[in-house]
Parts: C-alpha cells; structure tokens; sequence
C-alpha cells in the first residue's frame, strides 16, 4: 500500500527534501567526528602529559630509593601487557585502559631487573568530557538536521506550490480557458529578482494572452466573414427563385442552400464560440425527444429505449446535438444507425469505418480531412459546442467490433415518474 502524500509533495518535494536531509546528515557527521577527534586529541594529550610528568617524578623517586606516591609501583596489578612490554624493552609509553571499573592514563618505563615502572592517572574526568561533547553533538545535530529540513521544507513547497498553480493553470487553457492566467507576483513586479519560476509563468502568461487574441481575431473573421456572406446569399437565393424550372436551375438552387447552411453553421459556431450562450431551460421527455428528432431528419435511424427519463435541458438545443450526430453517422457512417436512451445517456452508433484517429485524440475539428477522405464539417463541431452550453458530456469511440459511437451524457434527470404508456 502506498504513502497517499498531499499535493505539493510532488517528486520534486521529495526529492529535496531528501537530498537536503542527506546532505545535514553528512555535513553533522564529518563535523562531529572532525569536533570529537580534536577534543579527544587534547583530551588524552592533557592526560598523557600529566600522566608522563608523573612517570619522571616516580623515576627520580624510585632512582633515589625513596618511596614512590600512591598511584606508582614496579609491576603494579591492572598494568597492561602491551605497555608492560614496551616498558621491559627499555622505552616509555602510555595507554588508556580500565582499572577497578574507571577509565585510567597508564605510563610505563623501564626499572632494575627487566622489571616496568608504572604510574596511573584517572581518567573519569577526560573520558565524561568525551562522552558529554559526543551526547551534544548528537542532539545539536539533530536539532540542526530538523531545522534546516524545515526551512528547507518550507522554501521548497513554496517553489512546488507556484509550479503546481501554473500546471494547473496550464491545464485549464488546454481546457479551453483562456481567461486563465498565473499572476505570479515576482512576474508582476519587475522590481523583484525574477526566478525560473517567475520566468516560466511570465513565459505561460504571454503565451496564453497571445493565443487568445489569434482565436479572438479567428472568431471575429469568421463571424464577419459569415455575416457579409449573408447579404448576397440572400441575393442569390432570391435570383434562384425566379430562375426557370429545369436541371440547372436544382443545381443552382442547391449550391445557394448549401451556401446558406454553411453560412448558418459558421455564425452558430461564432456564437457557441463567444461563450455568451445560455440555454432556456425546461423538462423534457428524452424518449419523445429523440423520436422526433429522427422523424424530422427523415432518415432510417432506428430508435431504441432502453430507459426513458426527464432531465432539464434546452429543448431546441439537445435536438440540434441529436440532429447533427444522427446526420453525421448517415453521411460518414453504414446503416444500421441506432439511436439508443438509456436514462440520461444518448448514444447514436453507426456500422461504418469509425471515428478518423485525430478526432478521437483532439475531438472535432473544422473542415479536417485525412487520408483524402471527406471530412466530418461542421456538424459534430457544433454538437461538441451545444452540448458544452447544456453542461453535457459528448464523447467518440471506436467500439471494439466496428462502427463509430458517440455519447451525449445529460445533467440534472429529474425524479419524476413517466406517464403510462397506454
């Protein structure tokens, strides 16, 4: 089972958070052995020297045949082997060893008749310094690992917190939202000294600020664009009209309906685009809905009700979304085409080639073609934007044994009960 951590402790908290952990750690331990190598150094010097002063006193001593001081003796008890040793082989040495349970400064040097002359010095005192400096150095370490952690800690998550806001600012522009910016305050201030951080939301902000004035300009033209078309259409439409019965005059009557629906379709995308759309509420029986959407697109479509329901919705456009994915599976899709209501979920599945692989990954997109296949238009381009107004959720799939399957899950199903089917 993994640790669940909280969001800011990202990779890179931990990660930090570590190496700044390892690096106290490292730099207390060779502080610590550099401080009590040094004091144990002086410690035992001090010792020894006392300790060789005495040995020098009790030689005169012993040389003169006067009696040693307490703490001297030839071949005393408790004398280590080694210095013992080196004391018979004529040198003078020292070692610190245990006597009667205490920590003791030995001095050794040689006497008459292959004998060692010994002198011992308590060494409690020196060896609780040692022992005292080690407990501090541990605790001040410790105290100083959790500290600098700490702060560490603290100036690190500062760092994660501003990269997780732009991340999530970030996502919400490849979302659609524009409007969103980072506002970082060291960006904002050129005062302040400027950090990656701050150099990296400055950097999304431009990017996010230049991007949305080209898709405002886009939308402007097309909307424009659409709009002095409308006038000559009218125009032409009007002439067509007049035009005498006949083979040429269809074509020409076609060519100017066509012209005119594309037309509707890109100020309709321009509105949907806006984000100014607002839809007119009220309860709507899903089951009649889609049934007279497939009678109103005059097509085979077969309807299945697997689960009626009423849900709050915009009458005029939900039909619209249904319309135009009934019409798209027709004109890019095989028959069958089933329109299935199960509770709030509309699902509208051809048995044609599938959803193109671009659509699936990016969704719809204006007038794309792939492959020198007829593109999908307008159409689920503006189904994506009228479901997106209704608080909608419209999405594409391949499903496994073929065909193409888009489903339109629907907000707020009320409770209420259906009427009885006679």
């Amino acid at each position: 089972m993994r640790l669940a951590l909280p969001r800011w402790a990202g990779p890179l908290a931990v990660r930090a958070a570590v190496f700044i952990t390892v690096m106290c750690c490292g730099l207390a331990a060779l502080l610590g052995v550099l401080v009590h190598v040094s004091v144990t150094n002086r410690t035992v010097g001090q010792a020894r020297d006392v300790a060789l002063t005495r040995l020098r006193e009790a030689t005169e001593s012993y040389e003169a045949g006067d009696p040693l001081r307490r703490g001297a003796g030839v071949d005393p008890p408790g004398l280590p082997r080694q210095l013992r040793e080196l004391a018979v082989s004529g040198r003078r040495g020292t070692m610190v060893a245990e006597y009667a349970g205490r920590p003791t400064m030995w001095a050794a040097g040689p006497a008459d008749g292959g004998r060692a002359l010994a002198v011992r010095v308590d060494h409690s005192q020196g060896r609780a310094t040692i022992d005292g400096l080690d407990g501090t150095l541990v605790w001040a370490s410790a105290l100083a690992i959790g500290a600098t952690l700490l702060v560490g800690a603290f100036a690190v998550t500062r760092v994660t917190r501003r990269l997780h806001t732009t991340a999530r600012v970030a996502r919400r522009i490849s979302a659609g939202d524009l409007d969103a910016r980072v506002g970082d305050p060291r960006a904002q201030d050129p005062t302040r000294p400027q950090d990656e951080v701050a150099s990296v939301a400055a950097a999304l902000d431009s990017m996010a600020s230049s991007l949305q004035g080209k898709l405002l300009a886009e939308q402007r033209f097309t909307a424009d664009v659409a709009h002095e078309l409308r006038t000559p259409l009218t125009g032409l439409h009007a002439a067509a009209e007049l035009l005498p019965p006949g083979r040429p005059t269809e074509l020409v009557r076609d060519r100017v309906a066509a012209l005119r629906t594309l037309t509707e379709d890109l100020l309709e995308i321009s509105r949907l685009e806006s984000g100014r759309e607002r839809p007119a509420t009220e309860p709507e029986e899903l089951g009649a809905l889609a049934r007279r959407v497939v009678r109103g697109s005059g097509t085979d479509t077969r309807v299945d009700v697997a689960r009626d329901a009423w849900v709050e919705t915009d009458r005029r456009r939900l039909e619209r979304v249904l319309g135009n994915l009934v019409a798209n599976a027709h004109r890019h899709g095989r028959a069958p085409v089933v329109l299935t209501v199960d509770g709030a979920v509309i699902t509208v599945r051809d048995h044609g080639d599938g959803y193109p692989e671009y659509l699936l990954a990016h969704g719809p997109q204006r007038f794309r073609t792939e492959g020198g296949t007829k593109g999908h238009g307008l159409g689920l381009t503006i189904a994506l934007g009228q479901a997106e107004v209704l608080g909608a959720r419209l999405e594409f799939t391949n499903p496994p044994d073929g065909g193409a399957l888009a489903r339109l899950t629907l907000p707020q199903q009320l409770p209420q009960q259906l009427p009885q089917q006679p």
